[in-house]
């Protein structure tokens, strides 16, 4: 006689149970969403004016990192003549400063987690202004290259706790702004900050541009001290938890995208003027006219990325990497003409669009892990900054040119597009295995 069931038991076939079985010993891959303020942080209570300098002082640590970030690719003339050296050397100076980054971003990101936001703000300003005013007074083209390395150490993890200091201090209903003021610093330092540093370097020396940065590093360390509450802890979280929750697919491919996508910018931008003054034929006072169409096109990138992400999420990156491919290519012929050569700079800039969509992202997915996150994206970022110019200079060395940075810089665009298949294809099957079993 066939074994009856008791009434509401339904029966498993194998390949049901299977499916519960396998769910059930690795669940799905979602992650927590994001929250109004970082985990555990507690709301700093201050006044609209207070709120204002602080984010002043926010953006100003910004203007000042952006400034010397990218002040060598309009001095590089200058640098050359100097030290006697070779464009791809100084371009070698631009790589120890984002080699610095990737490597200081997670590791100051980690120990500095047990400080407040404010002791940690105020050691890493002191920290930048004290390696750019080692770098203005650089003896040698050795030194420099340790100096850029430490200068660059401190960036990422500043903009990942300034933006959580950001929100921290801002009602919910503003914290979005807040953090957008906090990072203009940086959009501000390459349409204004660097072509001031050229046109001082072009003035006086290149020297006084790093001197300049240590000083508005200082005033933005002195904003902070003095209007900051010391009050605001970061969340005390355990590094294992932390990186264990780093450390997901998701975000490695969104950093990938990153640090490989962006190099072609960075190629072009490296040797953009010596392009101007060898290529195109304009006087070296035209140089930070270039350099200024670059912060042009990140200020617009900087706006149409959002927009694009608010539309396409994660699928606005290919946009995007197809935009700058094209954009490259073209490079060499668009260099024949200043007209054209100042398009050509504002519409590579655009590229920046790619920052804050692969900024958002990797608030989507990173889970808890969202300070290390926010300092990873600049030491990516940073890391394209060095691999840019690594490759402009092979391609210059090997006797292709200067315009050879466009078609050169057009390969890692087409990687980052191959990259970002294999994130939405990894992305795809994720989602139908958490569709065969729903949570409850």
């Amino acid at each position: 006689m066939a074994e009856r069931r008791p009434a509401g038991v339904m029966r498993l076939s194998p390949a049901r149970l299977h499916r519960i079985v396998r769910c059930s010993i690795m669940p799905p891959m979602s992650v927590s969403p994001i929250p109004d303020a970082s985990p555990g942080a507690p709301a700093l209570a201050v006044g609209p004016r207070q709120r204002a300098l602080i984010l002043t002082g926010l953006s100003l640590g910004g203007f000042a990192i952006g400034t010397s970030e990218f002040a060598s690719m309009g001095l590089m003339p200058n640098m050359v003549a100097e030290l006697g050296v070779s464009e791809p050397q100084v371009g070698h100076l631009i790589s120890a400063y984002a080699l610095g980054v990737v490597v200081g971003a997670p590791l100051l990101a980690i120990l500095g987690g047990r400080l407040s936001r404010k002791a940690l703000l105020l050691a890493l300003m002191a920290f930048y202004a004290a390696g750019n005013l080692a770098t203005a007074l650089g003896p040698d083209y050795l030194s420099l290259m340790l100096f850029r390395f430490i200068a660059g150490l401190p960036h990422g993890a500043y903009f990942g706790v300034a933006a959580l200091t950001a929100v921290a201090i801002t009602p919910p209903e503003a914290r979005g702004r807040a953090v957008s003021l906090s990072m203009l610093g940086l959009t501000l330092a390459i349409l204004l900050g660097t072509p001031l540093a050229t046109w001082m370097g072009q003035l006086a020396s290149w020297r006084w541009t790093y001197a300049f940065v240590a000083l508005v590093s200082l005033a933005t360390l002195t904003l902070l001290a003095l209007y900051l509450p010391a009050n605001g802890k970061a969340p005390r979280t355990r590094v294992l938890d932390e990186l264990r929750a780093f450390n997901r697919l998701p975000v490695w491919q969104g950093l990938l995208i990153g640090a490989i996508g962006f190099a072609g910018m960075f190629s072009v931008f490296s040797y953009l003027a010596p392009t101007m003054v060898q290529v195109t034929g304009v006087a070296p006072a035209w140089i930070p006219v270039g350099v200024a169409g670059f912060g042009l096109g990140g200020l617009i990138g900087n706006m149409v990325g959002g927009w694009l992400f608010d539309r396409l999420r994660f699928r606005a990156v290919p946009v995007v990497l197809g935009w700058a491919l094209v954009m490259l290519l073209l490079f060499p012929l668009a260099a024949q003409a200043p007209w054209s050569l100042l398009l050509a700079t504002v519409c590579i800039g655009a590229m920046g669009a790619l920052g804050p969509i692969l900024q958002s992202h990797l608030m989507d997915v990173a889970g808890e892990a969202q300070t290390l996150a926010a300092a990873s994206h600049h030491a990516a970022f940073n890391a394209a900054n060095a691999l840019g110019p690594l490759l402009g200079g092979m391609a210059i060395s090997a006797g292709f040119g200067w315009t050879s940075t466009g078609p050169v810089g057009a390969i890692p665009a087409v990687a980052g597009i191959g990259l970002y298949l294999w994130a939405a294809r990894t992305r795809a099957r994720r989602l139908r295995a958490e569709a065969c079993c729903p949570a409850a």
